[in-house]
C-alpha cells in the first residue's frame, strides 16, 4: 500500500473523476467545520430551488455520519442502481437526482 511504503500514489479513479466532473458547469459545496448548522437543509433548499428554475440539478450527500438528504426528501428505502455506466441517482423530479451515502447504508441506524 501507499502508506505502507511511503510512496505517494495517485488514485486512478481521479482522472476519471475529474473528466466526468468536468462536464458540469456550475459546481456549488455547502459545508461547515460544525454539525447541525443547517448544510442539508440550504442543500436541499438550494437543489429545488435551481430545479424549479428549470435547471439540471444534482445533489450529492457524502455525510457519512448522519446522511439526512434521503429523509428529508422522502426517499427513505430508495436505492440507487448501477449500471454499465455507474451508479444512478434517485430522481426526486426529471431535472433533479440525489445520490446520498445513506441509499448505500444496510440501516438508518
Amino acid at each position: 500500500s501507499a502508506c505502507a511504503s511511503g510512496e505517494m500514489q495517485v488514485d486512478p479513479a481521479l482522472k476519471f473523476v475529474h473528466d466526468r466532473m468536468a462536464s458540469v458547469k456550475h459546481k456549488i459545496l455547502v459545508l461547515s467545520g460544525k454539525g447541525g448548522v443547517g448544510k442539508s437543509t440550504v442543500s436541499a433548499q438550494l437543489a429545488f430551488t435551481l430545479a424549479s428554475q428549470g435547471h439540471n440539478v444534482g445533489l450529492l450527500d457524502v455525510d457519512i455520519c448522519g446522511p439526512s438528504i434521503p429523509r428529508m426528501l422522502g426517499l427513505v428505502g430508495h436505492e440507487v442502481h448501477q449500471s454499465a455506466s455507474g451508479w444512478s441517482p434517485v430522481y426526486v423530479e426529471d431535472n433533479l437526482g440525489v445520490m446520498s451515502i445513506g441509499f448505500m447504508l444496510p440501516s438508518k441506524d
